[in-house]
């Protein structure tokens, strides 16, 4: 028992008169995607030990996740009172949404997944501006920046049980046009090369045809991945490339098909002349991608990527090896 005890003392109100609670950091500056308190100062009168004790109430929450404390007493942390610094010490709870945000960043699994199971609709609801700059919720946005295969994987599956319009909602949500360039989650898989990412947003129903702000699809944003010099990582974006063929339309209109005309040679040096030839449309996809485009669409997003095992396919011929807990 001791340790809700300290749960609920780190979490007491502050009795006297509400004090203001002012970020001094915000790297970049504007609005970030989750709030962090590393740093601020006070502004108001409360006594020299009410203060500490506020002090210590709007950041315990957040190092109770990062150091990965058991659930229950994270729960009973989250559901009680605390002032928050970026609602000018307003006394609050902070909701399931946000919560799933901290574990997100700090890849704290049994709660996300204690979070998705309980709350499913609420853990994906839209969290306070001070955790995100958009009226949007950000969590696939999240998981695709910190590589969180598995939470995403359960975040997918939550996303599943949605109504089919909140579903795309979420799938497709395009970020900050200011702070994110509209990218979406898929965008933002292909920018920083995440193939396990990229194939469970695709197998569970995210757009391959969506453009950011500048007009790119997420083939755009890899194929500007694959160009920058020096080459890194050319392996996992031929992964990523390789992926992306089983679902984009054959007609796909994307910006730098221009770009890989006019530039056939270094293009095919890049990508090999296959894979360059059937991106511009001079030969059509092989009959290997073309199977695979027909094999992968009989799998549905609720099923996926757990019945990739079941293609009629070797092993070494599946797209990614995603053993992931049920």
């Amino acid at each position: 028992m001791g340790g809700r005890g300290a749960g609920a003392a780190a979490n007491r109100r502050c009795p006297d008169s509400s004090p203001v609670l002012t970020d001094l950091h915000r790297p970049g500056g504007g609005a970030r995607p989750h709030a962090m308190p590393w740093s601020f100062r006070w502004v108001g009168g409360c006594g020299a030990q009410s203060q500490k004790q506020c002090k210590k109430s709007s950041f315990a929450f957040y190092q109770a996740v990062r150091d990965l404390l058991p659930v229950w007493f994270l729960e009973d942390m989250r559901t009680m009172e605390a002032f928050h610094w970026e609602d000018g010490g307003k006394v609050s709870v902070y909701s399931p949404s946000e919560a799933l945000l901290y574990a997100l960043v700090h890849d704290h699994q049994p709660y996300a997944r204690h979070l998705l199971t309980k709350f499913p609709q609420s853990a994906l609801a839209v969290p306070s501006q001070s955790f995100s700059c958009c009226q949007s919720a950000p969590h696939l946005a999240m998981a695709v920046r910190y590589n969180r295969v598995r939470v995403l994987f359960r975040i997918l599956k939550a996303i599943q049980a949605l109504p089919p319009g909140d579903r795309a909602a979420h799938l497709d949500r395009q970020g900050c046009s200011r702070v994110e360039g509209g990218k979406t989650a898929l965008h933002m898989a292909c920018e920083l090369v995440r193939p396990e990412c990229l194939l469970l947003l695709l197998g569970h129903g995210a757009s391959p045809c969506l453009q950011d702000s500048a007009g790119n699809t997420p083939l755009d944003t890899l194929l500007q991945q694959i160009s920058h010099l020096p080459a890194a990582n050319m392996r996992a974006k031929f992964l990523c490339l390789d992926c992306l063929f089983f679902f984009v339309p054959q007609d796909l209109k994307f910006a730098m098909k221009q770009q890989l005309l006019d530039n056939r040679q270094q293009w095919q040096d890049l990508l090999g002349e296959n894979r360059f030839q059937c991106l511009v449309g001079l030969v059509p996809p092989s009959l290997f991608v073309g199977a695979m485009r027909v094999l992968i669409r009989t799998i549905s997003p609720e099923h996926f990527p757990e019945a990739l095992d079941n293609l009629p396919l070797p092993h070494f011929l599946k797209p990614l090896d995603l053993k992931l807990e049920s």
